[in-house]
């Protein structure tokens, strides 16, 4: 519920800034030419169910994230993503009962492709990159209360992104987009290999940005 009221406020802020600015942008400024852009918002990130046997799911949740884009021309551009602070992650057994907590922390570097002219009302684009998200401070019962060390190898691969950037004048946009991360670590016990973690997690996003 928490992580919905974060991104509805985020969505009425973007919606509410967008309708002030475009009565008020008749500059004639334009965001074509200019290569340089910062977006910080609020990510939920939700993993996929069943990542291993006895485990029905680890929880997402929402965390604030930023990027930095350098745009090579109006379309083509290669963007550095990351959280600024940890996403939280509940795990839940088969019945549905907490088992513990995990956090991670993503960093991703991926290009993109921004369709239609940098003046248009709408911009959707796509991304595909490499990510990589460390994990910290795992606690599942049942193996850490054992008294041996659990850990989550940090997880590495492929990012993909769909996304579409709406101008509120030449040099601020409002952001909604979603990412898909291919992640496979493994969970080690008492420092060794004991089963492949199947995360994948999806990412929804919101955020305010800025170009210069």
């Amino acid at each position: 519920m928490r992580s919905i009221k974060i991104l509805s406020l985020a969505t009425v802020t973007a919606l509410a800034l967008s309708s002030t600015a475009f009565a008020q942008d008749a500059s004639g400024d334009t965001a074509s030419g200019k290569h340089f852009a910062v977006v910080g918002g609020i990510t939920l990130l939700q993993p996929k169910s069943d990542p291993i046997n006895g485990i029905d799911k680890f929880d997402g949740g929402p965390a604030p994230t930023v990027s930095a884009s350098y745009y090579f021309n109006d379309n083509i551009a290669v963007e550095l993503w990351g959280a600024v602070d940890k996403f939280n992650h509940r795990v839940r057994t088969d019945g549905g009962a907490k088992a513990g907590t995990v956090e991670q922390q993503p960093i991703a570097l991926s290009a993109q492709y921004h369709f239609g002219a940098a003046d248009n009302t709408f911009r959707p684009f796509v991304g595909l990159g490499y990510y990589e998200s460390n994990f910290s401070n795992e606690k599942i019962d049942g193996l850490s209360d054992s008294g041996n060390h659990v850990g989550v190898e940090t997880a590495k691969g492929a990012i993909g992104t769909v996304g579409v950037d709406m101008n509120i004048n030449s040099t601020w946009f409002a952001r909604a987009d979603a990412r898909y991360m291919h992640a496979r670590p493994d969970l080690r016990v008492g420092g060794q290999s004991a089963e492949e973690l199947k995360m994948d997690p999806w990412t929804v996003g919101f955020g305010i940005g800025a170009r210069f």
